[in-house]
């Protein structure tokens, strides 16, 4: 009756794997025996004298060596950046202290266990000091709900590593519905986001003697029965996209070579990701068979397999199938859809008679099940075997509404949950009505809470320790009046009755991209390192990010994209007007498309800042189409190959915009040598560019990791402590000036 739901991951530091984003997100479905779709070719065409600005750019570069993530030449480089940054940072007496803060939480065991719901218990990946790598565990719900929960180790990264040699780090499942046992484990060699599968046993906590096992790649596979598996993939680099992930997908039975396996869909190279998927209930049922296309980032082409061919769904570039409810497939919109005479708003969601849809795609009767009022959006959703719950954000505030087709109508049922917080759901099955939400703001811990569906209020399960002291503080919330005249909200944490005389040191932050939402959570380490010294934290909420809906993101893309770093600059300029703080106590800090943002921030405005920290960054936005996987994000900010779209970037690329004559408040760049997604390249030559130019910065490149930038709390909590012993350098004072 229901399925499992797939919502768009959307944002380079969210976006995990090929599957979060395009494969398991998308509900795009595969049929057995149908033959591939050929390769169609879709957008801006790129003309071959338009591509020379590439080649002069790499030409006229003196660090394009750093784009070899692995050379001896850059890692020596990286080496000796490493070195020197230590020196600076880890030598001031605070780093010990803040280092030592930082792990304790990190590795506390009263933090909340969070768990996935299967039909065998309840499901925990576990790190601390004792297992760095971490255990995959698994307990009951009973168990769960007392103090000391008895947990049964199913898997032992730390044990398989040093037995492998190898640095493996634990990405994930892919498990057989409905009972979950066969499990597809996927490893990474240091944190990057490609990952070796491998075939596991939950029943056995072991891996299959001579099980399905596919070598590191992008992309994801899917269980069609216990002998037969659904690969998307790069099988070689001639079937990868410019963006460098798979467009075929392939049918793999058990005892067959992978190289054997039919395909079954083809998209285009020029596609951001391409692939197809299996559409199943809760009981593990097969629905049906679709595809998609990625022709960019924010827009996909969706099939489905009818009378043996694919037949394109006639839905928006933005729109997509969200899951199956009480015998319904649901779609949800970024754009108002216009079809049969009806007008859906963008962000809202649309229902069609799943045995209607199936005998007629396009033709099958749609309705609405949900719109946003204003200042709402959806933020997430899980699916039950009962109902859908909606995660929504209401003026940045969450709540949960539940839906069910009852009575030949869709009813919406509020779920009681605490007011005035910021509202997650953290886990449901699919075979009962269990739900589990998060509950957080940036002053009390978090909690997670558990409920039945019975009717009965949510159960409190487990509230998370305070980690710092929250007394005297205050979270108040302001408006920035932008470069365009928009309003946008941002969020302060300061002490109450704080003197407004500007000499507050202050973090501010912030997102704004990929329709991806900063919300008030609980601080934690930052409250502990930062907060407890006297800090001031903020978090801006810009256009381009998701906090109130599609149109808050599409507003600022592409060619208006400035409009984001306008913005943050807006909540910079406004803080320093309300004396909360002034230019030599103001840090801002950002990571992946964040650390962009700084980036543009202190490039734009270096009077502003008295520091900067970008983390894993995007930075030379010329050439970011060619660097890791920067093609897909084409969708986001344009082509630097079409000169009319590279004049847009070229007017806030931060690398090129770093000239001499200009004093910049020593940014602080770090990056992960295995990051394979935004690429150390962009902070290595953000760096080597400030150098070269006599200007003071910090550079540090942990060498796994991938893009969380660390796969152990160690390396976290040493990220931690040299970002806020700069932070405290810059803004606060030598540790001679603390009390």
């Amino acid at each position: 009756m229901v399925a499992a739901i797939h919502v768009l991951g959307k944002g380079l530091f969210h976006m995990t794997t090929l599957s979060r984003r395009a494969l398991a997100a998308s509900l795009a479905l595969f049929a057995a025996g149908i033959a591939p779709l050929a390769a169609q070719q879709t957008g801006d065409a790129v003309p071959a004298s338009q591509t020379s600005a590439d080649t002069a750019e790499a030409d006229v570069d003196p660090f394009i060596w750093l784009e070899e993530a692995r050379s001896e030449r850059a890692l020596e480089w990286v080496k000796a950046e490493n070195a020197r940054t230590m020196e600076l940072l880890a030598s001031d007496p605070r780093f010990e202290q803040l280092k030592a803060e930082a792990l304790a939480i990190l590795d506390s065991e009263d933090r909340i266990p969070f768990v996935s719901i299967r039909p065998d218990g309840l499901y925990n990946f576990w790190q601390d000091k004792a297992n760095p790598r971490g255990l995959l565990r698994r307990t009951t719900l009973e168990s769960y709900r007392t103090a000391a929960p008895e947990w049964e180790t199913v898997l032992d990264v730390d044990a398989l590593a040093k037995a492998e040699g190898r640095e493996w780090v634990y990405q994930g499942s892919t498990c057989l519905p409905p009972e979950q046992r066969l499990c597809m484990i996927a490893l990474s060699d240091g944190g990057k986001d490609a990952t070796v599968l491998r075939e596991f046993d939950m029943a056995t906590r072991s891996f299959v003697e001579g099980g399905f096992e596919l070598p590191e790649s992008q992309g994801n596979v899917q269980w069609i029965d216990k002998d037969t598996l659904l690969v998307t993939r790069n099988f070689d680099k001639s079937l990868m996209t410019e963006s460098e992930y798979p467009y075929t997908t392939r049918v793999w039975k058990r005892g067959q070579s992978i190289d054997e396996a039919p395909e079954t869909f083809r998209g285009s190279p020029k596609d951001v990701w391409s692939g197809a998927s299996l559409l199943r209930d809760g009981k593990g049922t097969i629905h049906g068979y679709t595809a998609f296309r990625g022709v960019s980032f924010h827009e996909t082409e969706y099939y489905f397999a009818k009378d043996g061919e694919w037949l394109r769904l006639d839905i928006p570039l933005k729109a997509s199938p969200y899951g199956i409810v009480d015998g319904h497939l649901l779609f949800s919109t970024d754009v108002d859809w216009e079809t049969q005479g009806t007008v859906f708003p963008a962000d809202s969601l649309v229902a069609v008679n799943l045995e209607a849809f199936k005998a007629d795609p396009n033709g099958a009767k749609k309705t609405l099940v949900w719109a946003p009022a204003d200042r709402q959006t959806k933020q997430g959703a899980t699916i039950t075997s009962e109902s859908l719950y909606v995660n929504l954000l209401d003026n940045v505030r969450g709540k949960v509404v539940k839906f069910d087709f009852d009575g030949g109508q869709w009813v919406q049922t509020p779920v009681e949950l605490p007011e005035n917080a910021t509202i997650g759901i953290a886990a449901s099955s699919d075979e009962r009505d269990e739900v589990m939400f998060t509950v957080t703001d940036f002053l009390n811990p978090s909690r997670l809470l558990y409920r039945d569906g019975s009717g009965a209020p949510a159960e409190v399960l487990k509230t998370s320790p305070s980690f710092f002291d929250k007394t005297g503080a205050e979270v108040v919330q302001f408006e920035a009046t932008s470069k365009d005249g928009t309003k946008i909200p941002y969020f302060v944490v300061k002490p109450n009755g704080m003197k407004l005389d500007g000499t507050a040191p202050t973090l501010l932050t912030g997102y704004g991209g990929f329709q991806v939402p900063r919300l008030p959570a609980y601080l934690g380490t930052t409250g502990k390192l930062w907060l407890e010294r006297g800090g001031v934290y903020v978090l801006g909420n810009m256009r381009g990010g998701g906090e109130f809906g599609p149109n808050w993101h599409q507003t600022a893309i592409r060619e208006n994209k400035q409009r984001t770093w306008d913005d943050f600059i807006a909540i910079a300029d406004d803080l320093v007007a309300r004396g909360i703080t002034s230019p030599q106590h103001l840090g801002i800090m950002g990571g992946s498309q964040g650390g962009l943002l700084v980036g543009t921030a202190f490039t734009q405005r270096p009077d502003l800042f008295g520091a900067a920290i970008v983390q894993i960054p995007l930075f030379d936005m010329l050439r970011y189409h060619v660097i890791g996987r920067g093609a897909s994000w084409i969708g986001e900010y344009g082509d630097p190959r079409i000169p009319e779209q590279r004049a847009w970037i070229e007017g806030y690329s931060p690398y090129q915009k770093l000239v001499a004559g200009v004093d910049y408040p020593s940014p602080f760049l770090w990056a992960s040598t295995a990051d394979d997604r935004t690429h150390p390249a962009h902070a290595r030559k953000g760096a080597a560019r400030l150098k070269a130019l006599g200007q003071p910065y910090y550079y540090y490149e942990e060498m796994t990791g991938g893009h969380s930038g660390g796969v152990d709390n160690e390396q976290r909590a040493q990220l931690q402590a040299l970002q806020f012993v700069y932070l405290l350098q810059r803004l606060a004072g030598p540790a001679g000036g603390e009390e």
